[in-house]
């Protein structure tokens, strides 16, 4: 009886804990449903979901003429397996690195060690980090053991050094450093796109999983201001410059006075973006070196006097020396002078004496402040670029008799080369001083719809269009004057010539450390270009000033682009001589080449004759185009899909340019003077291939 009993109770005890246990499992699955299903739901998501991020393409960057400046291209990174646990990894260091060393131009040292690191796999930085196909596929013929190409994109600047401060550059990181691409990184970059999809846990695509996608924006294009063209004229002659003179620095600036649009920009020293870990300066000397810019300033007191009525041409003063408070002021030459001479040629003459007695003595330190004020110094220009400098300004309420005096003539300022060219810009378009730019459009990069388009902004007229006026003709004079600094055969140029002192840590003078400068406007009646150059202590031995330095280098440059844009020859009284000089081009096509040649023989012009046809099919320059004795005319004999490769060796960068845009061919140059290699062989069928040119000095011929 006993038994039974116990063996009843333990089946309701077993019958309790089963209902017991069966009643938690019921609830413990209610709850998972309804209570945590939301969060289940999500961690599965998690395990499932699989995103995979698609980078945009970064926009191309086009010249104003829509040739390309900085693009993304197709690249390789050369990666070393180093892990023997990989199967396929380095075996042998030392003939790895023996071999690389050529092609990716490392050091055979500096390879070895990243070859004989401890880590599973090295990049071979910097050599081999995003290389070109060309190079790639020599390193793929030697089928070295554990080296491997892995394929990304590049930015690319095809032009090297070209403009290369406007640009900037995109470091290892894809980081924009600088220039443009910094200022607009964020229109260039684009924004990523992103594909979700849910997977097993053997990455197999679930049949009903959830599935978004979110479309890649890719990067907006610039189509910029700036003329390849004629910063290939400021790129040579800063060359030239920099190995005739071996400055500090250099900076060279061409701008349309009307609109503000900035045609070239560049410095020296320079660098090449598609190696940019060779830089040396980060700072773009065009918009953010500030210094004292001496006679070049003497343009704006001599546009206020004008204005104010304090300038008269014709009345006479005594040059040499001028007693200020605080100091005598001399003229350049030792304080000697010229005598009593015209305010005109103390312009002319670059008085310090004739911009003491205009500023000081007449317009008055607020007069004068207020002027310095609305050509915009002491202020930034607005240009669309990164860390531009105000330059350095006293204020008026702190500025003694001496400091008003100083500035009438370009020292106790400091000023930027971008504020001087928006300040002469003012005098030379008839008073506006404009807003700098170098992005004319913004477009989309697949439908070419522009979305960003950039206008000429007026920030305020300074002076009258008669004042400006004025102040042309006498800067035209002091291109005349002398040993005529600037002057151009042909064109009626206006400009001034800077030669400023520096300031060494102690704020004294240097002595024989001068930065000199030529800033100056052709035509001058009617600008259609201002050209600024600097140079900053060039390595010469004898006195050196901004007419015998700075002044050949805005010639070169002025003269170039002036015949690039075909700006007629001034029609003027003074230059009517050269009439006699320019001859009309008469039609040569389907005439005889025979014929053609002999037309512009008698006519002193020069014929350069491309292909081995009998008769002329095209001519450069146009029917009716008037040229200078002396010129290069072109007769094209063979039709354009039978254009063959120039022989460019021997031939100057002029006409390389020449050529190149007559034939429209795609051409890298490297270095200034005469050409002595190129890279594609002459009388070779020319498709439309990159061709390469190298120039060097002819002094270094010898």
């Amino acid at each position: 009886m006993k038994t039974k009993q116990l063996i009843n109770r333990r089946a309701i005890f077993a019958g309790i804990g089963i209902t017991f246990l069966f009643f938690v499992l019921i609830s413990r699955s209610f709850y998972i449903q309804s209570v945590e299903a939301t969060m289940l739901k999500e961690k599965a998501k998690n395990i499932w979901n699989r995103n995979t991020t698609i980078e945009p393409k970064r926009g191309t960057i086009f010249d104003r003429n829509e040739d390309r400046l900085a693009y993304n291209a197709p690249a390789y990174t050369v990666v070393a397996i180093l892990s023997n646990e990989y199967k396929n990894h380095v075996t042998d260091p030392l003939n790895t690195a023996l071999k690389l060393s050529p092609i990716l131009k490392m050091e055979q040292n500096d390879l070895y060690t990243l070859l004989t690191k401890q880590a599973f796999q090295v990049e071979l930085r910097p050599g081999g980090w995003k290389i070109d196909k060309d190079t790639a596929d020599k390193i793929k013929d030697l089928n070295l053991p554990g080296i491997i190409l892995k394929e990304e994109t590049k930015r690319y600047y095809p032009n090297n050094s070209l403009a290369a401060y406007v640009l900037g550059f995109i470091n290892y990181d894809n980081k924009a450093i600088m220039g443009l691409e910094s200022q607009y990184d964020q229109q260039l970059r684009g924004e990523p796109g992103q594909l979700k999809v849910m997977k097993d846990l053997k990455g197999y695509e679930l049949p009903d999983g959830e599935e978004l996608f979110q479309p890649v924006k890719d990067g907006q294009d610039l189509k910029l201001t700036i003329d390849k063209t004629i910063q290939q004229y400021v790129e040579s002659a800063l060359d030239k410059a920099e190995t005739m003179y071996n400055p500090k620095r250099m900076v060279a600036i061409v701008a349309d006075p009307h609109t503000g649009e900035i045609l070239a920009m560049s410095n020296r020293p320079t660098f090449n973006p598609n190696q940019y870990w060779n830089i040396e300066n980060y700072s773009n000397n065009a918009i953010n070196f500030q210094f004292e810019p001496g006679s070049t300033f003497k343009i704006v007191t001599l546009a206020a006097a004008i204005e104010e009525g304090k300038f008269n041409p014709n009345e006479t003063y005594q040059s040499g020396r001028i007693q200020v408070p605080g100091k005598v002021i001399r003229d350049h030459n030792g304080g000697r002078g010229w005598g009593t001479i015209s305010f005109l040629e103390g312009v002319q003459r670059s008085s310090n004496v004739a911009f003491v007695h205009l500023g000081y003595e007449r317009l008055g330190k607020e007069k004068l402040f207020s002027y310095i004020n609305d050509f915009g110094f002491g202020q930034k220009t607005g240009i669309d670029l990164p860390n531009e400098s105000v330059g350095i300004m006293k204020d008026v309420k702190q500025a003694y008799p001496l400091d008003v005096a100083a500035m009438s003539f370009g020292q106790g300022v400091a000023v930027t080369p971008i504020q001087q060219v928006m300040a002469v810009s003012a005098v030379a378009n008839g008073g506006k001083l404009m807003q700098p730019y170098l992005v004319k459009e913004i477009s989309d990069p697949k439908t070419h719809k522009v979305i960003v388009k950039n206008e000429p902004i007026v920030k305020k007229r300074v002076i009258s269009e008669e004042t400006a006026k004025k102040t042309r003709e006498v800067l035209e004079k002091v291109v005349d004057f002398g040993e005529k600094p600037g002057y151009i055969e042909g064109y009626h140029v206006a400009g001034k010539t800077g030669t400023a002192q520096k300031i060494g840590p102690d704020g004294k003078y240097l002595k024989n450390k001068n930065i000199v400068s030529f800033i100056g406007f052709a035509p001058a009646n009617d600008p259609k270009l201002i050209v600024y150059v600097a140079v900053d202590e060039p390595d010469l031995e004898i006195p050196y000033y901004g007419s015998t330095v700075a002044a050949p280098i805005f010639k070169e440059i002025m003269q170039n682009s002036l015949r690039y844009l075909k700006v007629p020859i001034d029609s003027n009284e003074s230059i009517q001589k050269q009439k006699a000089e320019i001859v009309k081009i008469p039609d040569f096509i389907n005439q005889p080449l025979v014929n053609a040649k002999n037309s512009l023989i008698e006519k002193q012009i020069l014929p350069i004759v491309i292909g081995n046809g009998k008769k002329v099919l095209q001519q450069f320059p146009e029917k009716d185009t008037e040229m200078a004795k002396g010129e290069r005319a072109y007769l094209i004999t063979v039709p354009k899909g039978e254009w063959k490769v120039p022989h460019f060796i021997g031939k100057s960068l002029r006409e390389v340019l020449e050529i190149s845009s007559i034939l429209d061919i795609n051409i890298q140059i490297k270095g200034s003077g005469i050409v002595i290699s190129q890279s594609l062989s002459p009388d070779t069928p020319y498709q439309g291939q990159k061709i390469e040119v190298e120039l060097i000095d002819p002094s270094l011929l010898q």
